[in-house]
């Protein structure tokens, strides 16, 4: 027989019917307890204790008996804590559809804790479309019952999927019940047109209900002890004026024991989101109140650990959808996680961790898709090796708000006089504007805050409207709007500890031509914040994310000229990209190649193994400007460098724009160092200023180090007196062969045929190819020199001149075989040998390229092959000069030296050396 009490409903709470799969039987309008089950438990199950309505109907003597025997059943069974329990919480996108729903089942199964609390949200969209049914009611939107039975059927057809027989007809027909109660609630909101808070509350907290209910059925479906819980009958919150809540933790685990001597299950589905206030009225913990509900029900059970799952492997170094090298980071400090999920990183909302920091619960996000992604633990502090070193960078992630303005109040009468910043963010207050970051300098004479950008013309309005008189007095200069802006933040733990993050992130930010508006940072140094245009945002978290070894320093490459040297090397970088990657954290990603006539353009980075197929596949009409946007501007990638490998005159008189907009230069092509004076004084006045990087090594002395070696004994002081060197590989090459017997024209066809001369031999015989390696030397060493003041001796006979093509050249050439040969017979005859040289007079200021004849235990006369040498006298090198010898011609060196740079700039951008 069966016991039948009604109970009533008062305003302060509206009991639901989906209390009747619980642990006892009940219903929305009456408890029945049947007396298979203890009837004393069913009764307790709906708060743990009687409501004042049932009081009045239940008869005195009954009501002590059902209250000395609830105190028997507490004092029956005390709520374990510790490490026997473990918390997970399912978000929205967890509980999706019936099949995920199973498979977060399986999860909860595959856990071995002793004790297991499972917290879930309402399924996916649902919370939204349970808010949507109030705007439709208050709106008078007659929709709103299409949409509530939308919500019905989706429930319905997830329930037909995950349950069978007496489980499945209880559902339903709590569903029912619940939907018929909603549907009348809703339209009494329809009819007054108007829902008060609570009213929302209790409606938007159904999802939970429902998604508890059946994910509690589908485990015990699987033989396991499992009951769900309610947990507006154990979270007790207080609202405040913030649009949030702060939990009431004593008596909240009062309740929490009460409800577990009714329930003892070793397997308890909570519901998210929802509790109730001291009065029992139903309220929500807000957007993002399940992860909340997981962390205040850690903070009363003292779990092992918080296991939020959600749909992404862990917390990532930085947006993934900005920054495609965003890592996953293993550890975060509680500080780090505070931090980065204020300043919009989607980590956890920052009140989900206060609760369980001060027990030193590890709060863990783990991917319910990708199971085996270890995920990210939030911790008291990072993991360490061994040696007690830190794993990880002292930066750990960056994280940035989109859509701010910033407000900047200054003025000489702001100095000094207490209260104007309290005036200035009264102001502020009254409008209802959140404040997200504040700067101010030490000289009070301004200060600048941030705001959301939809709230900066009320702030504006007012702050000029309360500053009126101060403004119309000068005592205020101006309240100024920037708009479009956006805020980056550094956070890491670490930061306060380690000299030199400031200028590791700002150097960053200089070096991608960034302009930073504003900057703020505490004593803590947990974080450093800046506000960026939002334009440059992307752009900046790339560098600063590349900068602090995140991510790989990355570098957006365009090779112009894919000739001999271009294409040599593409290969190069080709078979060296992998180990760039692994070994020194470069990544050269070559965004577009670009001919006379064809290019190719890629988004992600063209594939080298394949180049010269797709330059062919997916060409398209070459055009420089397209070309440089491209590799420039459509990428996210902070470091932009254009590779020029032609020799054309044309292309260098582009550098100087291209280092103007931030883009760094690489080239071997020597007419832009060795063209009109004012052009290249221009061009290093520029690279000098900036933090954009010119680099041309190749230019002079192909891969050996020349330029580099000059600059080196100049910055240290060192005065050079005089530079001479054999500078033409080619012309190396055709001296060192033309011996004995051996005809000019002989050894000058087979150097072309060896590939070591340009395809007309005259542009290596003019000698012009030496005189610009001279006059960029000269430049190097302050002189003021154009080409035409360089005097040449060229080998190129004065009547082949003119020839019209190289063939007619070489055909003819062999004319003048005589004339060479003397000039060896002569320098034989003194003991010396012929050298095509090089030379920079510094102390006279003068240039020359010459055929010199230098005794045979001269180093110039021991050259072999191809091979360069260059003697630098300087004041410390006078007795004996400097001497750099090596391979000077030749597509590999070449494109080698091209490489070179390419690394140096790297490391300049960041990558460790």
């Amino acid at each position: 027989m069966a016991f039948s009490f009604t109970i009533s409903s008062p305003a302060s709470y509206i009991p639901s019917s989906s209390h009747s799969l619980s642990h006892g039987a009940q219903t929305t309008n009456k408890l029945f307890l049947s007396p298979l089950s203890h009837p004393l438990r069913s009764l307790f199950s709906k708060r743990g204790f009687l409501s004042q309505g049932s009081r009045r109907e239940l008869p005195t003597s009954l009501i002590c008996a059902l209250v000395t025997v609830a105190g028997d059943l507490q004092d029956e069974l005390e709520l374990p804590k510790g490490e026997m329990w473990s918390v997970h919480k399912f978000g929205g996108t967890c509980m999706g559809n019936s099949e995920r729903i199973q498979n977060v089942g399986k999860i909860i199964m595959a856990d071995h804790s002793e004790r297991k609390l499972i917290v879930v949200s309402a399924m996916s969209k649902v919370t939204d479309m349970m808010y949507g049914l109030i705007e439709k009611a208050q709106s008078r939107d007659d929709s709103y019952i299409s949409a509530l039975d939308a919500v019905l059927e989706k429930h319905r057809l997830t329930a037909l999927d995950l349950l069978d027989g007496d489980d499945l007809a209880s559902f339903l027909s709590c569903l029912h019940d619940d939907i018929s109660n909603l549907k009348a609630m809703l339209r009494a909101i329809y009819i007054v047109g108007h829902a008060t808070e609570s009213f929302t509350d209790f409606v938007v907290g159904h999802g939970e209900l429902w998604s508890a209910q059946m994910l509690s059925l589908v485990v015990r479906k699987n033989g396991v002890d499992c009951n769900w819980m309610d947990t507006r009958d154990v979270l007790i919150v207080n609202p405040t004026s913030s649009n949030q809540v702060d939990p009431d933790y004593s008596e909240s685990e009062k309740r929490l024991g009460r409800w577990f001597s009714q329930h003892p299950s070793k397997t308890i589905i909570a519901t998210g989101f929802i509790a109730s206030t001291p009065q029992s009225i139903p309220t929500t913990l807000k957007r993002d109140g399940s992860d909340f509900s997981a962390a205040i029900m850690g903070a009363l059970l003292r779990p092992r650990q918080v296991t939020i799952w959600t749909d992404v492997d862990g917390v990532y170094s930085a947006d993934p959808r900005k920054v495609s090298e965003a890592v996953i980071l293993r550890t975060l400090s509680y500080h780090e996680a505070w931090e980065m999920s204020y300043f919009g990183a989607n980590v956890l909302h920052p009140r989900t961790i206060m609760p369980v920091v001060k027990y030193d619960i590890p709060v863990v996000i783990r991917n319910v898709f990708n199971l085996q992604a270890p995920g990210t633990m939030i911790c008291q502090s990072s993991v360490s090796d061994n040696n007690g070193q830190m794993l990880e960078s002292c930066v750990k992630g960056f994280a940035t708000i989109d859509n701010v303005a910033l407000v900047n109040v200054e003025g000489t009468g702001m100095a000094g006089v207490p209260g104007t910043a309290s005036a200035i963010f009264d102001a502020v207050k009254a409008v209802g504007a959140n404040v997200i970051m504040i700067s101010q300098a030490s000289s009070e004479h301004s200060v600048c805050f941030a705001v959301p950008e939809k709230e900066v013309k009320a702030v504006a309005e007012i702050l000029r409207s309360r500053f009126r008189q101060a403004l119309d007095a000068g005592r205020l200069s101006q309240v100024a709007v920037i708009q479009n802006c956006s805020i980056l933040a550094a956070v890491g733990q670490r930061m306060a500890s380690t000299p030199g993050v400031s200028a590791t992130l700002f150097g960053a930010l200089a070096k991608a031509k960034i302009n930073v508006l504003a900057i703020a940072q505490g004593c803590s140094e947990y974080n450093i914040t800046v506000v960026v245009r939002q334009d440059d945002c992307v752009r900046a978290l790339k560098a600063v994310h590349s900068r602090f070894y995140l991510s790989r320093t990355t570098m957006a490459i365009g090779i112009i000229g894919p000739g001999l040297i271009g294409r040599t090397l593409l290969d190069q970088l080709r078979d060296q990209a992998a180990v760039l990657k692994e070994q020194s954290n470069i990544d050269v990603r070559v965004m577009g190649i670009t001919g006379s006539s064809t290019m190719l353009l890629s988004h992600s980075g063209i594939d080298l193994s394949r180049w010269r197929e797709l330059l062919k596949e997916k060409g398209e009409v070459a055009d420089l400007d397209k070309f440089v946007q491209h590799v420039h501007g459509s990428h996210s990638i902070p470091n932009t460098v254009l590779v020029d490998c032609t020799a054309d005159s044309n292309i260098a008189s582009h550098y100087y724009n291209w280092l103007r907009r931030g883009i760094h230069v690489i080239t071997p092509n020597k007419k832009a160092n060795s063209g009109p004076l004012d052009q290249y004084l221009k061009l290093r006045a520029l690279q000098r200023q900036s933090y954009t990087h010119y680099f041309y090594e190749a230019t002079v002395g192909a891969g050996l180090p020349i330029i580099s070696t000059l600059r080196g004994l100049l910055v240290t002081g060192d005065k050079i007196l005089r530079i001479e060197g054999i500078f033409s590989g080619t012309l190396s090459y055709i001296f060192n062969k033309f011996v004995g017997t051996r005809a000019f024209s002989d050894v000058v066809v087979e150097a072309k045929e060896a590939g070591y001369t340009e395809p007309d031999p005259r542009d290596d015989l003019s000698g012009m190819d030496v005189a610009r390696k001279v006059i960029i030397l000269a430049r190097e060493c302050g002189l003021k020199l154009e080409l035409s003041d360089i005097t040449v001796e060229s080998l190129v006979p004065e009547s082949l001149r003119t020839s019209a093509s190289a063939e007619e050249f070489l055909q003819l050439l062999p004319q003048f075989d005589q004339d060479f040969a003397k000039k060896r017979q002569e320098a034989d005859s003194s003991g010396k040998v012929l050298r095509y040289v090089g030379v920079v007079d510094v102390v006279n200021e003068k240039g020359k390229v010459e055929l010199v004849g230098y005794k045979k235990d001269h180093p110039f006369a021991q050259l072999s092959g191809s091979d360069n040498i260059i003697a630098f006298t300087t004041e410390r090198y006078k007795e004996q000069p400097l001497i750099v010898r090596g391979p000077g011609a030749g597509a590999e060196v070449t494109a080698g030296g091209v490489f070179s740079d390419i690394l140096q700039l790297a490391n300049h951008l960041g990558a460790p050396s």
